[in-house]
């Protein structure tokens, strides 16, 4: 039997078979080897949608605090980001509270989580969905703080995120930093037909169906689903611009 199935007995006392919940394996996993989170990527298990969970709480709990304080919105954000049944959320405060309590520094874990995933574009993108969430958790106040920054930087670092995908994440996530042409991987002087080829494969690569195959837990389909929200609104904000800059061209040719 795997570890995460259980069994159970019905009202006529039958044995049926349950599925256990993400948190409910999390816990399991963690009690394993004795609350010590670090030990988890020793389990042989690979990097699966548990291990994966692990590591993202871990690393959210970290961030919360590189500002010098953990707020409500950064644990209200956490918990957008995961979907949390109501009768999960002992499981999953427990599983927070544990993973911010834990003396080990960000950089173990982050390189722990490199490690684990090894090589390759599928490796990398569930690289890019952690930086991803991390940076919704720290602009969860609506500030980006130094502390923040630099600890999304040293993250960025160890997952060898090139410095021009950490530049998309902060175009689409801080305020006044936001550039739709960033955001789409795009210089300022390209085509319409560049931005919408560019959107088009942005949209079939961040599908929150091919990132769950990818290895995105379930509980975390928030997370694509916001990223898309952003790649569209950045298509639709550029397409004005190339609609602006057409009608400003006509305005100035002169009537004959």
């Amino acid at each position: 039997m795997t570890d995460d199935i259980a069994t159970a007995t019905n009202e006529n006392s039958t044995p049926v078979t349950l599925r256990k919940s993400l948190w409910q394996l999390i816990i399991s996993r963690i009690s394993a080897f004795r609350e010590d989170i670090g030990r988890t990527f020793e389990s042989g298990h690979g990097v699966d949608s548990v291990t994966f969970s692990i590591s993202f709480i871990a690393l959210a709990a970290k961030l919360a605090k590189a500002d010098g304080q953990v707020t409500r919105d950064e644990v209200s954000m956490f918990r957008e980001i995961f979907t949390i049944p109501p009768q999960e959320k002992a499981n999953a405060a427990r599983v927070y509270n544990l993973c911010r309590q834990e003396v080990s520094g960000y950089h173990s874990y982050a390189r722990k989580l490199s490690n684990a995933l090894g090589s390759g574009e599928i490796a990398d993108g569930l690289r890019h969905d952690v930086l991803d969430g991390l940076f919704h958790i720290a602009m969860a106040d609506g500030e980006f703080h130094p502390g923040e920054e630099q600890f999304l930087l040293d993250v960025a670092e160890v997952f060898e995120i090139p410095d021009e995908q950490f530049d998309i994440l902060v175009a689409r996530h801080v305020p006044g930093r936001e550039n739709p042409f960033d955001i789409l991987g795009l210089p300022a002087d390209a085509s319409t037909e560049d931005a919408r080829r560019a959107w088009r494969q942005l949209v079939k690569d961040n599908h929150p169906d091919v990132l769950a195959s990818h290895g995105l837990p379930e509980e975390m389909r928030s997370l694509a689903e916001s990223r898309m929200i952003s790649i569209n609104k950045a298509y639709e904000d550029v397409t004005n611009l190339f609609q602006a800059r057409v009608l400003q061209t006509d305005d100035d040719i002169p009537s004959p």
